[in-house]
């Protein structure tokens, strides 16, 4: 691979698993430090990387990765002139391999089940790839890179799951993402299981039910309901049919009381997160201090209402994922809680998400350092073997 002189710039990897597959994007890294990688392709893997008793497979990752990264070098050779700002990915050379100067693999579960990818990864990059650098990060660290960079502040992403992460540049902090059997408080699941759970009780004539959400889960999920759990339980993704049922739950919210409450219960859990991960002395809780700035994705801005507070410092909280696509019904009460619980909160959009957040750091690795603290688990640092 031609790279051009040192002084040019060299070619970057972002990689982003998780529930919904894996994807891989390959970037230009200019030379000047603080400028961001541009982007040169991406592909998508839609099968998601197993795990299993050892935890994130990495032979499984590697079945993918590897030719879906030789598919993005392949077209980068063949799309990018000379003149065009990124050299062609192999060009004339001949002899090893194309060289990635730097790479950062982002994983759903990597803080607790990465350590196979830790292990193999570094390898299998330099093998391939000649990757002279290397990060391996979870995905809530992806995430926070891709919505804030690299500045203090904190990053609630929601989805399926929930997961909220701060840092002041020289620690991080966790809040949630435990799953959606001891956590994931305000996700997708969480709402979806709150509003089936109201169904069944309207279905047995219990207190608390709604005649709303057992109307729409009789239509999602056929009738009766008595036979929803032998239909859910056995299920391998029970995590994600919870989280199908949260946009029905959203769709009733305006006429129905108790499906409104389960959103409202979502925002107080949501925001919560954000307050436990706010570095501390940057942010006001609510016995008060300073303020934040907050920001979302999804096509919708939750700042109205919020502007003009008074006085602080502001440190930047992004909320980003999909499940903010829910929209009113989910940031009204978004807007409310932070008020409460972070009453001198403003709202900006986000940035970017993992994937972004993935080729972000990958290009600070190629061009000096990344700026947010490594961390055994959440933020491995590594210089790849056999690249000298």
């Amino acid at each position: 691979m031609s790279t051009g002189a040192a002084d040019e710039g060299a070619w970057v990897l972002g990689v982003d698993s998780g529930g919904s597959g894996l994807r891989v994007a390959l970037g230009w890294q200019q030379a000047d430090v603080g400028a961001s990688p541009r982007p040169a392709g991406s592909v998508t893997c839609a099968e998601p990387v197993r795990t299993n008793a050892s935890g994130i497979d990495p032979a499984h990752m590697a079945e993918q990765l590897v030719p879906a990264v030789r598919t993005l070098l392949a077209e980068a050779e063949a799309e990018f002139e000379p003149g065009s700002g990124m050299p062609a990915a192999a060009g004339a050379r001949r002899g090893p391999g194309p060289r990635i100067a730097a790479a950062c693999v982002g994983a759903a579960g990597m803080a607790t089940l990465g350590d196979g990818l830790r292990a193999e990864l570094p390898g299998l990059l330099a093998r391939e790839f000649r990757v002279r650098r290397l990060a391996l990060a979870a995905d809530a660290v992806t995430a926070y890179a891709g919505a804030l960079g690299e500045q203090p502040g904190a990053v609630v992403a929601a989805g399926t799951g929930m997961i909220a992460m701060g840092s002041d540049l020289a620690t991080w902090r966790r809040a949630d993402g435990w799953g959606h059997l001891l956590g994931d408080c305000g996700s997708g699941a969480w709402i979806g299981r709150a509003g089936l759970e109201a169904a069944m009780r309207a279905h047995d004539g219990r207190a608390g039910g709604s005649t709303a959400l057992r109307d729409r889960a009789e239509t999602v999920f056929g009738v009766p309901l008595s036979g929803l759990p032998g239909r859910l339980y056995p299920r391998t993704d029970r995590p994600a049919v919870l989280a199908s049922f949260a946009p029905e739950v959203a769709r009733c919210a305006e006429r129905d009381h108790v499906a409104a409450g389960i959103l409202r219960a979502a925002a107080r859990e949501i925001a919560a997160s954000a307050v436990a991960v706010c570095p501390s002395g940057d942010t006001t809780r609510p016995s008060g201090s300073e303020g934040t700035v907050c920001s979302s994705s999804g096509g919708e801005v939750l700042d109205e209402g919020l502007r003009g507070v008074r006085g602080g410092t502001p440190v930047r909280v992004a909320f980003t994922g999909g499940l903010f696509a829910m929209g009113e019904p989910l940031l009204g009460p978004l807007r409310a809680e932070l008020a409460e619980q972070l009453p001198q909160a403003r709202v900006v959009e986000a940035t970017g998400g993992p994937l972004d957040g993935a080729l972000l750091l990958a290009g600070r690795l190629a061009t000096g350092g990344v700026a947010l603290p490594p961390d055994p688990a959440l933020l491995r640092l590594t210089d790849a073997p056999g690249t000298a």
